[in-house]
C-alpha cells in the first residue's frame, strides 16, 4: 500500500510542474519615483495649495500699497448752448498725490502680518505634499501587495489542484477516504475564490493608485519595488526637534505671529494718521487748454477720538485670537509629539514582525517538504499532512502581509515626521 502511494506521488510530481501559470496582464509599470513626479506635477490638491499660496502673495502686495504714493488724475469736460445764445464749453484738469507718512505702525505692521500669513500658506502647500505622499505610497503599497497577492493565490491554488488530484487517485485506489477528499474538493474552492478576491483586490487597487496620481482615468497600472524599508531604525529620533520642524507646527506659528502683527495693527488704531498731499489743476470757461495752472501742497493729520468703543473692541479681539493660537501651538506640539512616538513604535514593531514571519515562513516550508516526503510513504496521515500544508498556506500569507504592514508603518512615520513628495 506504501509503495502504490510513493509511486502515485512521484508519478504526477512531472505532470503537475507542466501545469500552466497564470499570466500577468500588459499594464504600464511605474516605479515610486515615477510615481513621485507624476503627483507632483498632475495631482489636483497640490495646484490648489499653489494658487492659495499666491492669493497671500498678492494679499500682501495690496497691503503694501499702502506705503507706497498714491496718485490720481482726471479731467473733464462739457459744452452747452440754445437756440437764443452762442455754444459755451467749461473745462478742467486736476492730478492729485499722497503720501502717507506716519500712522501708527499700523500699516507696516499689517504689511509683516500679511508676509507671516505668505509663509504659513506655503507651510500650508507642505501639509498638503506630506498628506498627497502619504496617500500616494499608501495605495503604491498596496498595489504592490495586490499583485503579489494574485501571484501567491494562483501559486496556492495550483498547489491545491495538485493536492486535490493526488487525493482522488488514492481514494480510488482505496488508500484515502471521502473526507480526505471533501477536504481537498473544499480547500481547492477556497484557493479558486481568493484567487478572484486578490484580483478584484488589484482592480481596486489600481483604481486608487490612478487617483493619487492624479489620472482622470485608470487602466492597466502595475508598480514594481521592493518590500524593505528606507528609513533607519537603529536610532531613536529627537521627537522634539522634528515636532517643532513638522510643516503643521511651521504653519501654526506663523499664523501666530501674523496675529501678532495684527494685534500690532489694532492698536495702532488709536494713533494719528499724518499724510503729505499735492496736486495741481485748474479749470477754464470756453479756454482749452485753461490759461494757468494753480497748485497745492499741504499736510492732513487725522486723530480718532470716539468711534464707539470700536477699537477697544478690535484690540481684545486680536488678543484673544493671538491667545487662542498660542494654545492651539501648544497643542499641536504635544499632539505631534505623541503622534512621533505611536509612529515610530509601529514602525519598529513591524520591521520585527517581518523578520519573525519570515523564520516562521522557512519552518513552515521545510515542513511541508518532509511532510510530502512523508505522506508519500504513508508515514504520516492525511490529517497531519493537511495540517502542515494549511499552515504553510497561512505563514506565506502572514509573511505577504507583514512586508505590506512595514511598508504602511513606514509611510505613516515619514508621514509623521513631516515629509513631503520630495522625500523619497
Amino acid at each position: 500500500m506504501r509503495l502504490l502511494r510513493s509511486a502515485l506521488f512521484v508519478a504526477l510530481l512531472p505532470l503537475f510542474a507542466c501545469l500552466p501559470q497564470a499570466s500577468a496582464a500588459t499594464a504600464a509599470t511605474l516605479d515610486w519615483a515615477q510615481c513621485l513626479a507624476e503627483a507632483a506635477t498632475h495631482h489636483p490638491d497640490l495646484r490648489s495649495a499653489a494658487e492659495s499660496v499666491r492669493q497671500s502673495e498678492e494679499q500682501r502686495n495690496i497691503v503694501k500699497g499702502g506705503m507706497l504714493p498714491a496718485v490720481g488724475a482726471s479731467a473733464g469736460g462739457e459744452r452747452s448752448g440754445s437756440s437764443a445764445a452762442a455754444p459755451v464749453g467749461a473745462w478742467s484738469y486736476s492730478v492729485n498725490a499722497s503720501q502717507l507718512l506716519y500712522d501708527g505702525a499700523k500699516t507696516s505692521s499689517e504689511v509683516s502680518s500679511a508676509s507671516e500669513t505668505v509663509k504659513a500658506s506655503r507651510y500650508n502647500e507642505s501639509e498638503v505634499s506630506v498628506a498627497t505622499r502619504h496617500a500616494l505610497r499608501t495605495a503604491f503599497v498596496q498595489l504592490l501587495t495586490a499583485q503579489k497577492q494574485v501571484a501567491l493565490a494562483q501559486e496556492i491554488m495550483t498547489k491545491r489542484k495538485q493536492n486535490l488530484r493526488l487525493i482522488a487517485l488514492l481514494y480510488k485506489s482505496g488508500t484515502e477516504n471521502i473526507g480526505s477528499l471533501s477536504k481537498a474538493q473544499a480547500d481547492l474552492a477556497e484557493a479558486e475564490y481568493e484567487v478572484a478576491q486578490s484580483k478584484r483586490g488589484l482592480e481596486l487597487a489600481q483604481v486608487v493608485l490612478a487617483t493619487q496620481l492624479g489620472r482622470s482615468s485608470s487602466g492597466a497600472l502595475r508598480v514594481t519595488g521592493k518590500f524593505t524599508a528606507n528609513e533607519n531604525t537603529r536610532q531613536l529620533p529627537d521627537f522634539d526637534r522634528i515636532a517643532k520642524e513638522s510643516p503643521s507646527y511651521l504653519n501654526l506659528t506663523a499664523q501666530k505671529s501674523a496675529a501678532g502683527y495684527s494685534l500690532q495693527a489694532a492698536r495702532s488704531a488709536f494713533m494719528p494718521s499724518v499724510y503729505l498731499s499735492a496736486g495741481f489743476g485748474n479749470s477754464a470757461f470756453r479756454q482749452l487748454p485753461p490759461d494757468r495752472t494753480d497748485w497745492q501742497a499741504g499736510i492732513d493729520v487725522s486723530v480718532p477720538i470716539y468711534a464707539g468703543g470700536a477699537g477697544r473692541a478690535g484690540v481684545a479681539k486680536a488678543r484673544a485670537v493671538v491667545n487662542q493660537l498660542s494654545a492651539d501651538e501648544e497643542s499641536l506640539y504635544l499632539s505631534l509629539k505623541r503622534n512621533l512616538a505611536q509612529a515610530w513604535k509601529n514602525f519598529i514593531d513591524a520591521s520585527g514582525n517581518v523578520d519573525v514571519q519570515k523564520k516562521y515562513l522557512a519552518a513552515a516550508s521545510e515542513r511541508a517538504r518532509i511532510a510530502d516526503a512523508q505522506y508519500s510513504a504513508g508515514l504520516i496521515s492525511f490529517n497531519d499532512w493537511t495540517i502542515i500544508e494549511d499552515n504553510l498556506v497561512s505563514a506565506k500569507k502572514s509573511y505577504l502581509n507583514a512586508q505590506s504592514n512595514l511598508l504602511i508603518a513606514e509611510a505613516d512615520w515619514v508621514q509623521a515626521k513631516g515629509g513631503t513628495l520630495e522625500s523619497r
